[in-house]
C-alpha cells in the first residue's frame, strides 16, 4: 500500500467538483461540492449520534437503506438543521442532482454544514447546479474546498492498494475544525474507493473502523448535529468481491484505516484556533474500553489543552484527568512522558512526579506535534486519541461565528 495522488478522484470511474454559488457571501470562498460515480456504488455511511440532527441526515439514511448510491451533494454555510423545510431541501437537491445527472434521487448523499437554524434557500443551490455538474473532472481539491467552515486547510488522502492481484484505489476528503467531539463519526468525511465491496462489508468495515479513528478524535468536546462518515465502492478496479470476513476484507480494512487516520490527524491539527496536534498514546490498560477512556479523557480535557497551548509540562492535569475519567484505575502504577521531535522526556512515574528538566520539557513541548504518552500499568491493551490545544483564538472563532 502507498500514499498516492487524486483524493477522491485518484480511484477509476470518479469525478468531483466545488464551486462558489451565493450560499456564502464570500464569492472567494466554494460552497458548494459534488461527487460522481460513473457507475452505481455499494453506500455505507454513520451518522451523528446527538439527537438534533441535520435534515440531510434523514433524507441520506432514506436514500441509501438498499446500500447503493451514485453521487453525493454537499453545500457548506448553513447546515439545514432545525428547519421546519430542512427536509425538502435536502431532497430538492438531491432531486436537483440527479435530474442533471440522469441518475435516480434516491442514489445521491446529501449533505450540509454551516450555521444551525437558518433558512438554506435553495436558490443559489438550484443555479449552481449546472456548473457543478459541467465542472465534473479530477477535481478532489475543488470539493474539499467547497465544504469547509472555519477550516483553515483542505483535508484530503488517496492511498493505492492490493486486491487479487488487482490495484485498487482508495481517496477520502473531510472538513472539521470546531464542534468536534464524535460518538459515531465526525464533522463531513467523504470516502470513494473502486475496490469491489459487497454493501453490509462495506458498512462493517466502517461501523468497525471508526471506533479507533473519527470517535477517538476531539477538538472541543461539542458533538456535531451533522456529523456525517459516508464511503462510496463503485467495483471499477476488477477484484472479486469483498462479501466475508476473509484476508482481502482485512487489506481492504487496512487502506481504510490508512486513510481515516490520516484523516484524523488533520482534523485535530486544524482544530479551530488551535496552534498544535496533540496524541495521547496509552497502553498498559486492562481493556480496549479502558484504554479508549483514559486517551480520550486526556484529550478532552481542556486545562491539558490549556497547557499545551502554554507548552506547561503540567502532567499533573493529565493524572487529573485519567483520574476522573478512568473506572478501576490504580494511579500508583501510572506513567506519562511527553514526545515530539525534539525527543522526549518522563515527567510521572508510578503515579508520582520525577525530577525533570524544565528547559529540555519546554523545548519538547513548543513543537507543532506532541505526544502525550501514557502507561496504566495493569495490562496488555492501547489506544490512541487525537485532539489540540485550546487557544485564545479558539473563543474569538466561536464568540462570533454566526454574525
Amino acid at each position: 500500500m502507498k500514499i498516492i495522488e487524486g483524493g477522491i478522484c485518484a480511484a477509476q470511474g470518479f469525478k468531483a467538483n466545488g464551486i462558489h454559488c451565493g450560499i456564502r457571501k464570500n464569492k472567494s470562498k466554494r460552497d458548494l461540492s459534488l461527487i460522481y460515480s460513473d457507475v452505481k456504488c455499494s453506500a455505507a455511511a454513520v451518522y451523528t449520534t446527538n439527537l438534533v440532527k441535520g435534515a440531510p441526515i434523514a433524507v441520506t439514511k432514506q436514500n441509501i437503506a438498499d446500500g447503493y448510491a451514485q453521487a453525493v451533494i454537499c453545500n457548506s454555510g448553513n447546515a439545514n438543521t432545525c428547519n421546519a423545510n430542512g427536509v425538502e431541501i435536502a431532497q430538492q437537491m438531491c432531486e436537483l442532482v440527479a435530474e442533471k445527472l440522469s441518475v435516480s434521487a434516491s442514489d445521491v448523499v446529501v449533505a450540509s454544514t454551516g450555521v444551525i437554524g437558518e433558512i438554506l434557500d435553495i436558490t443559489p443551490i438550484r443555479e449552481g447546479i449546472p456548473a457543478l455538474v459541467e465542472g465534473l473532472g479530477d477535481n478532489s481539491e475543488y470539493a474539499a474546498e467547497g465544504i469547509m467552515t472555519t477550516d483553515t486547510v483542505k483535508k484530503e488522502i488517496a492511498v493505492s492498494f492490493e486486491i487479487d492481484g488487482k490495484e485498487c484505489r482508495m481517496g477520502g476528503i473531510a472538513k472539521g475544525s470546531g464542534m468536534i467531539h464524535p460518538n459515531m463519526a465526525t464533522m463531513l468525511v467523504f470516502i470513494t474507493t473502486d475496490c469491489a465491496v459487497a454493501p453490509e462489508m462495506l458498512q462493517k468495515a466502517l461501523s468497525s473502523d471508526i471506533q479507533d479513528t473519527f470517535n477517538m478524535t476531539s477538538v472541543d468536546g461539542d458533538t456535531s448535529t451533522n456529523d456525517m462518515v459516508t464511503i462510496l465502492a463503485n467495483g471499477k478496479a476488477g477484484n472479486t468481491i469483498i462479501d466475508k470476513d476473509d484476508d482481502n476484507f482485512k487489506a481492504f480494512m487496512k487502506a481504510l484505516n490508512t486513510v481515516t487516520v490520516y484523516l484524523c490527524r488533520n482534523i485535530a491539527a486544524d482544530g479551530e484556533g488551535a496552534t498544535k496536534l496533540v496524541e495521547c498514546r496509552v497502553e498498559g490498560a486492562t481493556s480496549k474500553e479502558q484504554a479508549k477512556i483514559a486517551a480520550k479523557s486526556v484529550i478532552c480535557s481542556s486545562l491539558v489543552k490549556a497547557a499545551m497551548f502554554g507548552s506547561d509540562a503540567n502532567w499533573g492535569r493529565v493524572l487529573c484527568a485519567l483520574g476522573y475519567g478512568v473506572k478501576d484505575l490504580d494511579p500508583t502504577k501510572v506513567d506519562v512522558s511527553f514526545k515530539s521531535a525534539k525527543g522526549e522526556i518522563p515527567v510521572c512515574v508510578n503515579g508520582a512526579g520525577v525530577p525533570f528538566s524544565e528547559e529540555i520539557a519546554k523545548e519538547i513541548l513548543l513543537e507543532k506535534e506532541i505526544e502525550i504518552l501514557v502507561s496504566l500499568g495493569d495490562g496488555e491493551y492501547s489506544a490512541t486519541a487525537w485532539g489540540c490545544d485550546l487557544t485564545y483564538d479558539y473563543v474569538r472563532i466561536n464568540g462570533d461565528y454566526r454574525t
